[in-house]
């Protein structure tokens, strides 16, 4: 009986671009959870809505209340009845009505509630006694297009991984190296470099993406061979923000060149063989499963090819994915389809089906470290996000944290 709940307090608080968002309290008679919901810049056109048009306001005048009183009672352990319910107290088909940040952060503070409850820490009342393997970090280096300025590089993300890292602290603190690294190269390509940063705490350099794609290859290479460790470049591509369908084409703008899918194939597959690309998340728009199933064959044995607006981590999209083969990894955001427990479905179907899921935050993001227990508890071998940033390093601090309190951590598997 100690996890039944006894109230819910939601609240609004700021998110890392100053934008308001919600937090929420689950209180148990035996626990405690509190989790914040983020929310994206660029997002896929099929994710649930994250607050109904009053917004956040809306949700703490008018809805707190109606949340309260229908959960109230309910065992916080129950998750995927709480989160049914969630979804019918809104009764639309994609959270329109009390949105999907509010229902994922009611789900996130419950799982909360009911493993302080059994005095769990959550990735371990996710993922059982057994669980022993940290994600590595896919850090975000340099920033561009939507989380960037005008004269920014077109591809939104430039990361890493620092895939020979023995250890989450070791890892960490590669990706902190190349960081730092990369503003010294930045200001030998940018000398008005003012040592501007993005949304997700990357470099924002003006610079094209050739000279961008150059420099981060270069500090992979020699901050690696400091360190003694394997460091891997990586992108997101983000390419539904580069779809013009009136043309039909793929513009970057900043290079003063247009592609269409064909060109967009043979420009990622060179991106991934001439750079030893580790990942490439969305090198096609949203819609187009068949360009991603054409680029997975030709170098999915080399380069996971990741989908997050192709899919917005649901189930059926996935399975979309899975029968074209489309791709080899999807992106996991709980806020894009509003709960813990479809979340849950996504990731299990993911590697039911040998797609690597990859825990990852979003642009707007909170001090919340819940992603880092999903992580860790779900079995995702990779966690996306920044490298700095106290919205960002509250994940990595914890799951240094957590690495601590593993009897025999290992990093993650492919």
């Amino acid at each position: 009986m100690d996890s039944i709940i006894e109230d819910v307090q939601v609240r609004k608080i700021l998110d890392s671009r100053g934008n308001p968002t919600v937090e929420v309290d689950v209180i148990t008679w035996g626990g405690f959870g509190r989790a914040a919901a983020p929310s994206g810049a660029s997002t896929g056109s099929r994710e649930v809505v994250s607050f109904p048009e009053g917004g956040v306001d809306l949700i703490i005048s008018e809805v707190e209340d109606v949340i309260a009183s229908e959960l109230i009672g309910m065992d916080a352990e129950d998750l995927v009845t709480i989160d049914e319910l969630l979804k019918e107290v809104d009764g639309t088909e994609n959270l329109s009505a009390i949105g999907g940040n509010t229902t994922v952060a009611v789900s996130m503070a419950a799982a909360k509630a009911a493993a302080a409850s059994y005095g769990l820490p959550l990735y371990k009342y996710v993922g059982g006694n057994f669980v022993n393997e940290l994600p590595f970090p896919l850090g975000n280096m340099m920033n561009g297009g939507a989380h960037a300025g005008i004269n920014a590089p077109d591809i939104q993300e430039f990361l890493v991984v620092p895939i020979g890292a023995k250890n989450m602290v070791e890892a960490v603190f590669a990706n902190a190296a190349i960081h730092k690294k990369l503003k010294e190269l930045i200001q030998t390509k940018d000398s008005n470099f003012t040592g501007g940063k993005g949304d997700e705490g990357g470099w924002v350099p003006n610079i094209t993406n050739d000279a961008a794609l150059e420099i981060q290859a270069q500090a992979c290479e020699e901050v690696g061979d400091e360190l003694g460790i394997e460091i891997r470049p990586a992108l997101d591509m983000a390419s539904s923000e580069l779809w013009d369908a009136e043309k039909g084409k793929y513009v970057y703008a900043q290079d003063g060149v247009e592609r269409d899918t064909g060109d967009q194939i043979e420009f990622v597959k060179d991106i991934i063989e001439t750079y030893n690309m580790f990942y490439v998340e969305d090198p096609f728009d949203e819609s187009d499963f068949d360009g991603f199933a054409q680029l997975t064959a030709k170098v999915g044995d080399k380069c996971l090819i990741c989908g997050d607006d192709l899919f917005v981590t649901n189930k059926e999209l996935l399975a979309k994915g899975i029968e074209m083969n489309a791709a080899n990894a999807i992106i996991i955001k709980p806020n894009q389809i509003g709960s813990l427990s479809e979340t849950y479905a996504t990731v299990k179907l993911a590697k039911e089906n040998n797609v690597v899921p990859v825990v990852s935050h979003r642009s707007g993001e909170t001090t919340d470290d819940t992603i880092a227990h999903l992580a860790v508890g779900l079995g995702s071998p990779m966690i996306k996000t920044g490298a700095i940033g106290g919205e960002r390093i509250a994940k990595l601090n914890e799951l240094i944290r957590i690495e601590e309190e593993l009897p025999n951590p290992e990093m993650g598997k492919f």
